[in-house]
């Protein structure tokens, strides 16, 4: 036997027999466990019911004990309202579970969506051209909100925007106003008025973007009766 054998067994940590986590019952433990297993996405009381086996009263009894010695906690889950879903106590709620930054206890949070919304409108028009990623870091930097907004939700904001022509998507050529983004890259820009909305709203149809306008007549081979694409546009 190895003499150092007995002094490092000593040295392994012992189960701490004073948690609560250690002191559960077996039927305790099947539902502590099935809760646990699925970390951030929560579970399901029914499903908990389903997974151990053990009868509808008896998981009931072993939540609100569970809960009542911090192992588990309620949560929302936003597309279940009425259901009952737990997760252990040292994980936080996904985003799909909890909507994300445009929640707040499982409702919409209009009033943050209003406020981003203008943070957005503001940088855009001081800078004249932005793109989702510089946003974002103008965003950062000016310690305007108080949570973390991921890329995808500043792109839903600015797409609203967009709908609303309060601002133009635009692809950036690499070239003057665009110097500071790759050509090819999604940029945004103030929404044009006066004398420039009729180039906007140009830009907006298949006629703005096409090679053969020059040759397009309202009774020749080429013409908006017989425009496959503009009747598509027409559709939307």
């Amino acid at each position: 036997m190895n003499p150092g054998s007995g002094n490092a067994s000593q040295k392994r940590r012992r189960p701490n027999t004073s948690s609560p986590a250690h002191n559960l019952t077996e039927s305790e433990r099947l539902v502590y466990d099935e809760i646990r297993k699925t970390e951030d996405k929560a579970i399901w009381q029914n499903d908990i019911k389903k997974k151990t086996l053990l009868p509808d009263l008896q998981v009931k009894k072993h939540l609100l004990s569970l809960q009542a010695k911090n192992l588990i906690k309620e949560v929302v889950n936003i597309n279940y309202k009425k259901r009952k879903f737990f997760m252990a106590a040292e994980f936080e709620p996904s985003a799909e579970l909890t909507g994300g930054a445009w929640y707040m206890d499982g409702e919409l949070d209009k009033n943050f969506i209003e406020v981003l919304k203008g943070v957005c409108k503001r940088i855009v028009y001081d800078q004249k051209v932005v793109s989702i990623e510089s946003l974002s870091n103008s965003i950062k930097q000016k310690g305007v909100l108080n949570v973390e907004c991921p890329l995808q939700q500043i792109a839903q904001i600015m797409q609203s925007l967009v709908l609303d022509n309060v601002l133009m998507e635009v692809t950036s050529t690499g070239m003057g106003e665009f110097e500071a983004f790759r050509a090819g890259t999604k940029c945004y820009r103030r929404g044009k008025k006066g004398g420039d909305s009729a180039v906007g709203a140009m830009a907006s149809i298949p006629c703005g973007v096409c090679p053969r306008i020059n040759e397009c007549t309202p009774d020749g081979i080429i013409s908006p009766k017989t425009c496959v694409y503009y009747k598509k546009w027409l559709d939307i």
